[in-house]
């Protein structure tokens, strides 16, 4: 299917979401199924962690540059902190930094991935999130949204997120936010937030968000880390500690997904925006979002295929 209106449910069964395979207990696929997201205590070593920060500390003051980033900073606070990790709020598209790239590789990450995907692995899109302490404007505040509303690729149930916890994540810091159950809805229309001081670049949220839904905070350790399904709606509030919450997180994809055209669906103004800004950052004048998605894209396992 071409449009991005249509949820593609996957093979009927008893599981829709996950793969047959010896890692997951039948308790820890049933939850998945029912809520779209799945916890794993500790996967992630401490030492890959602070090597990961080490690497964001030197990116933040440019000891090192790499290739294609996109580093996200509040520019208000450059004028007090210079090129520090107090003004860098996002590190994005990270591909081509071997360091952090390294996070996508994780035999223990990717054992899990497979699980969702199948054993031929695209690492699609990549953050490392520093969530700086907050005022009352809630700058960096992410409205309730759904990651395949960015993805021009298909099907959702053969896409997850690996999100880890580079600290203790919790409410006070702003932790991430679920609406269980929602991965099993089709893709809403997503825009920017009209209330004032919300309106961070590409930090697009529902158009019209549910209330009844309850929602979940994902309380966190160093090191935790949570799966989950491009269609489950989550956000992250506001950071009301001193310190800064840093999570590293990759969108894996099987490289059997295939790109659709988001022509005339909810995704086209995203396309557009996208294209404005790499038009913008490398002066390319004819872009598609494929090539986009392309270009960010690195295989990880097994064999590239489609995307």
């Amino acid at each position: 299917p071409t449009s991005a209106q249509v949820s593609v449910v996957p093979h009927s069964g008893r599981f829709c979401y996950t793969l047959d395979n010896d890692l997951l207990s039948t308790e820890q696929r049933q939850f998945y199924e029912d809520n779209g997201y799945l916890l794993i205590k500790k996967l992630v070593s401490d030492e890959d962690i602070e090597r990961f920060r080490k690497e964001f500390m030197r990116i933040c003051k440019r000891e090192v540059k790499p290739p294609g980033v996109m580093i996200m900073k509040d520019e208000s606070l450059r004028s007090r902190f210079g090129q520090s990790e107090k003004v860098v709020n996002k590190v994005q598209d990270f591909q081509e930094d071997e360091e952090l790239f390294r996070y996508c590789t994780l035999p223990e990450v990717l054992k899990y991935v497979e699980c969702f995907t199948g054993p031929n692995i695209m690492a699609m899109h990549t953050m490392l999130i520093n969530k700086l302490p907050d005022s009352d404007k809630q700058t960096f505040l992410h409205p309730m949204h759904q990651d395949l509303h960015y993805f021009p690729f298909r099907p959702a149930s053969r896409i997850v997120c690996a999100w880890t916890a580079m600290e203790r994540a919790h409410q006070d810091n702003g932790c991430l936010v679920v609406q269980p159950g929602t991965h099993k809805t089709a893709l809403k229309p997503h825009g920017y937030p009209t209330w004032e001081g919300k309106t961070n670049k590409l930090f697009h949220g529902l158009l019209e968000e549910d209330e009844k839904i309850p929602k979940v905070h994902l309380v966190m350790e160093k090191g935790d880390t949570v799966f989950f399904h491009p269609l489950l709606i989550h956000g992250s509030g506001i950071n009301r500690t001193s310190g800064f919450r840093k999570s590293i997180s990759c969108h894996f994809a099987s490289s059997e997904c295939h790109y659709i055209d988001v022509k005339n669906t909810t995704q086209e103004h995203l396309e557009k925006e996208l294209e404005e800004m790499v038009h913008k950052k490398y002066n390319a004048t004819s872009v598609e979002l494929k090539d986009i998605w392309n270009f960010r894209a690195r295989l990880v396992q097994g064999e590239r295929i489609n995307l």
